[in-house]
């Protein structure tokens, strides 16, 4: 039995070999390990988190108990948006799309029991990653864990709230500057984490083809890059924490090359336009979810093929990590049972079905090779337009991205709507009659939540020292409004109980909001 490539990829021609390249080189298109699976499965992880941090948190336990290898945090709007559950645009969003996290109190529920040197934790937050991030360092400090023992991503990808999700708060240019701050302080005080998750997934998920998937990330990877080197930072000291994220969708060998195609260009963007010279600062290393978009009402349970195969893809693309959808998500919160069974399939996909024996399977594939040469060449030909633009910032103001994407998303609504691309239970094979259209059970989140959220909130204000809050929410206004690194403000503000509600409050004040102009 193979458990390498070696004796494959020797017998190849010269030139063939030349042209493939091995797994862990440059450009990556293999892959950005030597080995790749073949000596450790990818990290399963499963984005979750629903109501409180203590029910969120039990369920972190259990998915831990059965087998994952990493927490994935979803937090709710409220939070995503920076303001505590009793302010009044918090109604009727607290605790219902993710965890309501507020104050330092919460994350430290929202992690008891876990040691953070033991997990790596990727946390789903963009607008306010800063100060996400600084309350779990000081849960981390709590727990007697130095931060250089930290493992983990924040998404911090603010671009793509801007063109696909809508969840930002400020204008670009203080946003990209809180970005560059993590980048900077992260490259001195917490090596190992990831400090940006350069997200395609809602990208996709908004209607992009897999061709503008990778372009539009992979510019959104640019400006980040030019950002930070524009703010004085070397390439090499952060860009090898730099990370990805992508969507897996239906057509598997499509997918596969859209990995495989984004790794070679963003090794070469790295080594040739930024000039990077650490062989990790080309690596693009990536986490994957499988397709939300494509999970449907109708027949749940064929979701769990959908997943399955999705999840495949990615797995023959080479990604780092996984997050395997619920079959229930097109109808709510994934339940318990729902949210194992996505792990399981993670599970048997790694260990029976043979996927990690070799590190390459579909390399040298006529197919798949022609599918990664005929998505890096439409990618390719979005980057240089983006460019002529003025990069992804100016595309993003002038609505480029935001149009493609409707554009791309209406011509497969008309596919879907006239039959020419089959979505099965949907608009075919769709007997109404059918056992699979059984209802399912749904997670429901009470709406007595937010009173007790409102509650717990108030008291928390209510017992600390008010007028030290002030002090560091006023030392933070002043250097919002100078050149300084903001983390340390952010640390300190949350030491004394400041909210997260009152931190983004200030900067909110200082910087305005975003408003669409288009």
């Amino acid at each position: 039995m193979l458990t390498a490539e070696e004796p494959l990829f020797e017998s190849l021609p010269p030139d063939y070999k030349e042209r493939l390249g091995r797994p862990g080189e440059y450009p990556f298109t293999r892959g950005v390990y030597p080995r790749m699976y073949t000596e450790r499965p990818w990290t399963m992880r499963q984005y979750a988190g629903f109501s409180t941090a203590e029910e969120s948190n039990a369920r972190y336990h259990y998915l831990l108990s059965q087998g994952q290898t990493g927490l994935s945090v979803a937090f709710d709007l409220p939070t995503q948006l920076g303001l505590d559950p009793d302010h009044p645009l918090s109604v009727g969003e607290v605790g219902k799309v993710g965890v309501s996290i507020a104050c330092i109190e919460d994350m430290r529920a929202l992690f008891q029991g876990i040691p953070l040197d033991r997990v790596t934790t990727s946390m789903t937050i963009n607008a306010p990653a800063n100060m996400l991030l600084a309350l779990y360092l000081l849960v981390a400090e709590e727990q007697g864990v130095g931060w250089d023992k930290l493992g983990g991503t924040i998404q911090n990808d603010i671009l793509k709230e801007y063109i696909a999700r809508g969840t930002y708060i400020y204008p670009p240019g203080p946003s990209m500057r809180l970005i560059t701050d993590v980048f900077a302080f992260c490259a001195e005080w917490v090596p190992r984490w990831n400090t940006i998750s350069i997200s395609g997934y809602h990208i996709r998920e908004a209607g992009a083809t897999a061709a503008q998937e990778i372009a539009f990330t992979l510019a959104n990877g640019k400006a980040y890059v030019r950002a930070a080197v524009e703010a004085g930072l070397e390439v090499d000291t952060f860009a090898p924490r730099l990370s990805f994220f992508f969507a897996a969708h239906n057509d598997i060998f499509e997918e596969a090359a859209k990995f495989r195609a984004a790794r070679r260009m963003w090794a070469r963007i790295m080594r040739h336009e930024f000039g990077a010279k650490d062989p990790k600062s080309w690596m693009l290393r990536f986490h994957t979810q499988t397709g939300g978009s494509t999970l449907t009402a109708q027949e749940p349970l064929n979701n769990v093929v959908r997943t399955a195969y999705q999840a495949l893809a990615a797995v023959l693309g080479g990604t780092q990590s996984l997050h395997t959808n619920a079959y229930d998500e097109a109808l709510g919160l994934p339940t318990e049972k729902s949210a194992l069974l996505a792990l399981r399939t993670q599970q048997i996909l790694a260990y029976e079905s043979g996927v990690t024996r070799a590190i390459d399977p579909l390399g040298g594939s006529f197919y798949v090779e022609h599918l990664t040469d005929a998505l890096e060449a439409e990618a390719q030909a979005y980057l240089e337009q983006i460019d002529r633009l003025g990069g992804a910032v100016a595309a993003v103001e002038i609505g480029f991205f935001q149009k493609e994407i409707e554009e791309s998303a209406w011509a497969y609504q008309r596919e879907v709507e006239s039959g020419r691309r089959i979505i099965v239970g949907v608009n075919r094979f769709n007997n109404p009659e059918s056992p699979l259209n059984e209802p399912v059970p749904v997670q429901r989140i009470s709406d007595e939540l937010a009173e007790r959220r409102k509650a717990q909130i108030r008291a928390f204000r209510a017992g600390r020292d008010g007028q030290s809050v002030q002090i560091a929410l006023e030392s933070l206004r002043q250097a919002a409004r100078g050149p300084e690194n903001l983390m340390p403000h952010i640390l300190e503000a949350f030491r004394r109980r400041a909210t997260l509600g009152e931190v983004c409050g200030v900067l909110r004040e200082e910087w305005g909001e975003y408003q669409p102009s288009h």
